[in-house]
């Protein structure tokens, strides 16, 4: 029998994109163990950047898949664990430049009446498989399908609201438990240079018409 190494799982596990961040969850900091057994079963010790994550079964379902993508596997269990919460702290060095953690950024606020993200950059599919949005700096960050098919949607003629009802229909949830991860997700991708927010610009002066 062909013995696994936790190195070939994690690996593997850098292809696993979170779905509300466009970063791999070892990088994330999201895995707290690997175990392998005699007879080639993997056991992953699994965390979630928030509790009320109404994506999370997404995410295991994408660590079972590239877990068993590595030659050998019989089986995988992921047990999802709280202790100790994840922070940002968890995070590789890579990961805290890609998403400028601990600089200061002055961004202009978003009103999320108003604004229409526009998706900026390029799809690019990697030799294994996996796919990657480069923005125009050519920086690229590796995303999952659900990511690609969000970034899709800000086409600059949607508003916020209307993303969030699109990517509920898409992912099969209430609006109400995917509202507070399209917010993130806007965030992120605008962080990476993936999406832009045109201002809507008000006049200075309000001109009125005088009577004679």
């Amino acid at each position: 029998m062909t013995s696994i190494t936790q190195e070939q799982v994690m690996d593997s596990l850098k292809q696993c994109m979170d779905p509300e961040v466009p970063i791999n969850i070892v990088d994330l900091g999201l895995i707290y163990g690997v175990k392998i057994t005699e007879d080639n079963k993997v056991n992953v010790k699994l965390t979630m950047t928030t509790r009320g994550c109404p994506l999370h079964e997404t995410l295991v379902s994408d660590v079972k898949r590239y877990v068993n993508k590595v030659s050998g596997v019989n089986d995988v269990n992921v047990e999802i664990v709280w202790d100790p919460p994840w922070t940002p702290d968890k995070m590789s060095e890579e990961a805290k430049k890609k998403l400028n953690i601990g600089k200061q950024k002055t961004v202009a606020p978003v009103d999320y009446e108003t604004a229409m993200p526009q998706g900026v950059g390029k799809i690019v599919k990697q030799e294994d498989g996996s796919m990657v949005l480069a923005n125009d700096h050519d920086q690229g960050f590796m995303v999952n399908q659900t990511i690609i098919d969000f970034w899709q949607l800000c086409n600059g003629e949607r508003k916020i609201t209307e993303l969030v009802d699109k990517f509920a229909e898409k992912t099969g949830l209430q609006r109400s438990q995917v509202e507070k991860e399209v917010m993130q997700l806007i965030q992120q991708l605008r962080d990476g240079g993936l999406i832009i927010i045109p201002q809507t610009e008000a006049p200075n002066v309000d001109f009125k018409a005088s009577s004679n």
